[in-house]
């Protein structure tokens, strides 16, 4: 089954999704995926039946992150996430926020990481118009990215 969608062809599907299923959204760069990503994602996919992942692009995360980042390009990260089982959909975004998305797919539930308050999530204000939740999931201290680059770098 694909996973990797572009934004139009993910539109559509989730469009057929939609039909008695609760539709969940989360985005995020996952460079190197880790425990407290698995744990996330798992706890996202809990609150519904199909969870879409919209990916930071390459160039996204170099502006977010500076330019020794992304350590995998899009493609590698789209396919690590696709292959996970509590992953639905994965689709990419190049602008700051994925806004854009959030616009198009207009999930129910909106996630993002225990180190977002609610509201300051990205879309909180689109999914709460429409009637739809949005959640700040617990974060995992000690598991990140930046340390575990930190921890390889060390070693």
């Amino acid at each position: 089954m694909k996973k990797v969608f572009s934004l139009s062809d993910l539109v559509k599907e989730v469009d057929k999704q939609r039909k008695g299923k609760k539709i969940v959204f989360t985005n995020g760069c996952f460079d190197l995926l880790h425990v407290g990503h698995i744990r996330y994602l798992q706890e996202a996919r809990s609150l519904g039946d199909y969870l879409i992942v919209a990916l930071n692009t390459d160039a996204s995360v170099k502006k977010l992150k500076g330019p020794d980042r992304p350590v995998q390009t899009q493609d590698d990260r789209a396919e690590i996430l696709a292959a996970l089982d509590c992953i639905s959909a994965v689709t990419f975004f190049d602008d700051p926020t994925p806004i854009h998305v959030i616009e198009k797919v207009l999930p129910d539930i909106l996630v993002k990481g225990g180190d977002w308050p609610v509201d300051k999530i990205v879309g909180a204000d689109v999914v709460m118009k429409k009637g739809g939740v949005v959640k700040s999931l617990p974060f995992h201290p000690g598991r990140s990215t930046s340390g575990l680059i930190e921890k390889i770098l060390k070693t």
